[in-house]
């Protein structure tokens, strides 16, 4: 909105001419998204706790530890979910249709685990509204999104192909079942963001690492002589989507303000399937879907942990993990809470590593 209003007249003042450059708007986005949570963060809390009460419910079968946490208010990613909008639709060139596309997406989806969180909160129990209500929406966005992405990249023979990392030129050609991959990945994406978020602050700083290397690599997609010279392709009108990343980046420094261990509020699951479903569209669009899954390799082994404790138990009768998600086997084998989250946060930087080695390693 700034750069429709200000940069027009960047011949009368030349500081305006600041808001033709993507990295000052990402900045701009960053900043205004984290100080939209500093300032309405506590109201925003303080009004969660008086709707709610008892906060959100707590597993029967979870880590004794987590009773303490009682009381505690969740729909936090309400206050995600504003600092990214406005700060994004301030910062942000509004003709692009991408960030658009996206922003959508994290409206769609944080609707969803609103209503999800809303019946948790009033049924007074953790199963929410029904599963197959709740994917059948989320594939739904997702089948709109995949449709709007595919539409705005027009005739480009990578549209439907998925790049392989390290590689030059290696691209798997999916053809009509990329409607079908598209949605995977960011259902998948988003629901994978939801089973991390169970410790205080273990899935917020994962999504700013994310959202932040996405945000690099959206800007040199975007750009042709940085996309040209690191071999990747081309794709006109991304690099807005860095103001995106920023908004995002922004708002889970905020909210991981509030959210780091004893945490005052949590996301639930408004704010995490909106800020998976986020990083998947952005992945589809920037082709770094494979890459989405390195860098979040985190929420990837979460997922997992789940998959592999439900199929070895109907298999076999056994649990291979004391419990899934995987951090709560950690907790189990008597690790610490801020133990588990932090060394997580370690292995997601590692990760993030690897990810971003992908575009000069070729």
């Amino acid at each position: 909105m700034l750069y429709h209003f200000l940069y027009p007249y960047a011949h009368d003042f030349i500081a305006f001419n600041l808001f033709r450059y993507i990295s000052f708007r990402t900045g701009g986005a960053i900043l205004t998204s984290l100080m939209i949570c500093f300032i309405f963060g506590p109201r925003l809390i303080r009004w969660l706790r008086a709707k709610q009460g008892e906060g959100q419910p707590i597993r029967e079968d979870g880590p004794e530890t987590h009773f303490k946490k009682k009381g505690t208010p969740t729909m936090g990613g309400l206050m995600i979910l504003v600092s990214v909008v406005v700060s994004t639709l301030l910062w942000v060139e509004l003709t692009n249709t991408y960030t658009w596309i996206v922003l959508l997406v994290t409206i769609g989806f944080g609707l969803v685990g609103f209503a999800d969180d809303y019946q948790k909160l009033t049924k007074r129990n953790v199963r929410g509204v029904p599963g197959k209500i709740r994917l059948t929406a989320q594939i739904f966005i997702a089948l709109a999104a995949t449709y709007g992405i595919m539409q705005t990249a027009g005739v480009n023979p990578h549209t439907t192909s998925v790049a392989v990392p390290f590689f030059k030129d290696l691209w798997i050609p999916l053809g009509s079942l990329f409607i079908v991959f598209a949605t995977f990945v960011m259902v998948g994406a988003s629901n994978a963001v939801n089973l991390t978020d169970g410790l205080d602050g273990l899935a917020t700083v994962p999504v700013l690492i994310v959202a932040l290397c996405f945000g690099i690599i959206s800007y040199l997609v975007g750009n042709y002589v940085f996309a040209n010279y690191l071999q990747i392709v081309f794709i006109p009108g991304a690099g807005e989507l860095s103001v995106f990343c920023g908004a995002l980046v922004g708002a889970c420094l905020g909210f991981l303000w509030f959210n780091t261990p004893p945490a005052q509020v949590f996301m639930g699951d408004t704010g995490s399937l909106a800020l998976g479903s986020s990083l998947g569209a952005i992945a589809l669009i920037i082709k770094h879907e494979v890459v989405l899954a390195i860098i979040g390799g985190l929420f990837v082994m979460e997922t997992l942990s789940v998959i592999l404790q439900v199929a070895s138990f109907k298999m076999t009768g056994r649990r291979i993990f004391k419990m899934a998600p995987l951090h709560h086997h950690f907790e189990k084998l008597g690790w610490s809470e801020p133990t588990v989250v932090i060394r997580f946060w370690i292995i997601a930087c590692i990760l993030a590593l690897i990810g971003m080695s992908t575009l000069k390693l070729r």
